[in-house]
């Protein structure tokens, strides 16, 4: 079949720019302090009509009805978000989303901050887990050093989003301003819009990288789900039982401090949260608005994604679940978004690497829709309905 993705053409900083689904593309010149409520006010419904019509194109498949399970919903749901039966996914980028955590001053990580800077080389090299399953996955990978302790070279191909050098140590103050945090979100919108800019994008992996940051993201779904922290807390890169009780201990503290409000996001983000955590909420927030699906990692990923949907719930829609991390948190965090993830090969490791391997499976999807003919079209009786 011809690709039959709706796309535009609109001239952008003097570029012709193709933007999915028909979706407006007001990209720069806006000011900051009012870009993620223009992009919330944005997103756009996926259209109900073609979802519709793709389940029940999958209901009539020469097959055993709902025989390909989980991947029939998801290549329904894209197909409301692309509003066609024909989805292709041709263009895929993964982004890396890197930051630095004070919070690692209380003895929560295995290894040092340091590392942060050096795998965001290792990104740019192409020599991380992230670079080997994004090819395989035939998606790129973009870094991003949003608050990365280091000064990284102006030429260095990532994103230079640096908003502060690493947050501060949550469990003594807050981890940034809540301006900081808008502009952490703002970030991540404004990289979506720099992919944009460059080339059509057709689906968006979310990925992070940043030394301590399994800490912030147990704050956060302690917070909206309200269970006591030592049922929510991981090992991380695998500290051992020590490390693991000056981590919950460090959380605690944190969360007793500050008292951060589930009904303020931002609030939340800026008491408990990551720079690039902010980053990874609003990647969601720019996908969603764009029209574009975003697949998000694991358990810090997701914790952007939380806030991204408490900010913004419609971009819930766009939202796809790579895994289940083996980051006890992370199971929690789905429930609570009520997403099902596709994969569960016990990963822990971030950067992208689960939503990478996911995106084949959501591709696979796209095909399932498109290609599986249905029992009229191959004049087959459908022993289902008697036809």
């Amino acid at each position: 079949m011809e690709r039959s993705i709706s796309l535009f053409e609109k001239d952008i900083k003097g570029e012709k720019v193709s933007i999915p689904n028909g979706y407006s593309a007001v990209i720069g010149k806006e000011k900051r302090m009012h870009l993620l409520e223009k992009r919330i006010d944005q997103i756009q419904a996926p259209d109900k009509k073609t979802y519709e019509a793709a389940r029940e194109r999958l209901r009539n498949q020469a097959r055993p009805a709902g025989s390909l399970g989980a991947l029939e919903e998801v290549g329904a749901r894209l197909a409301g978000i692309f509003r066609t039966l024909d989805v292709h996914l041709h263009e895929k980028v993964v982004v890396t989303c890197a930051g630095d955590h004070g919070i690692c001053a209380e003895g929560v990580s295995l290894f040092p901050s340091e590392v942060t800077p050096q795998m965001v080389y290792n990104f740019v090299d192409g020599g991380a887990s992230i670079n080997v399953l994004a090819r395989h996955a035939g998606a790129r990978v973009r870094v991003a050093d949003i608050g990365v302790n280091w000064d990284f070279e102006p030429d260095l191909p990532i994103f230079h989003k640096k908003v502060r050098k690493g947050t501060g140590n949550f469990a003594v103050e807050p981890a940034m301003t809540r301006e900081e945090a808008r502009q952490s979100i703002e970030a991540g919108i404004e990289i979506v819009e720099a992919l944009l800019e460059d080339g059509p994008v057709h689906i968006l992996g979310t990925g992070d990288m940043g030394i301590g940051n399994t800490s912030p993201s147990t704050a956060i779904i302690a917070v909206y789900s309200g269970l006591p922290i030592p049922q929510l807390t991981g090992r991380g890169a695998g500290v051992d039982d020590e490390g693991l009780r000056r981590k919950i201990v460090a959380v605690e503290k944190g969360l007793k401090r500050h008292r951060p409000d589930p009904k303020d996001p931002l609030g939340v983000l800026s008491k408990v949260g990551g720079l690039e955590i902010g980053a990874l909420a609003g990647l969601v927030i720019g996908a969603a608005a764009y029209g574009l699906p975003v697949v998000c990692d694991g358990f810090i990923a997701t914790a952007g994604a939380m806030l991204a949907c408490e900010l913004a719930p419609q971009a819930k829609s766009y939202l796809f679940a790579s895994h289940n991390s083996v980051e006890v948190g992370h199971g929690f965090m789905l429930k609570y978004l009520g997403l099902r993830p596709l994969l569960d090969l016990e990963f822990r490791l971030g950067e992208g690497t689960g939503a990478a391997l996911a995106m084949e499976l959501i591709d696979a999807a796209t095909r399932i829709l498109a290609d599986i003919k249905t029992f009229e079209e191959v004049a087959i009786q459908d022993a289902q309905s008697g036809r």
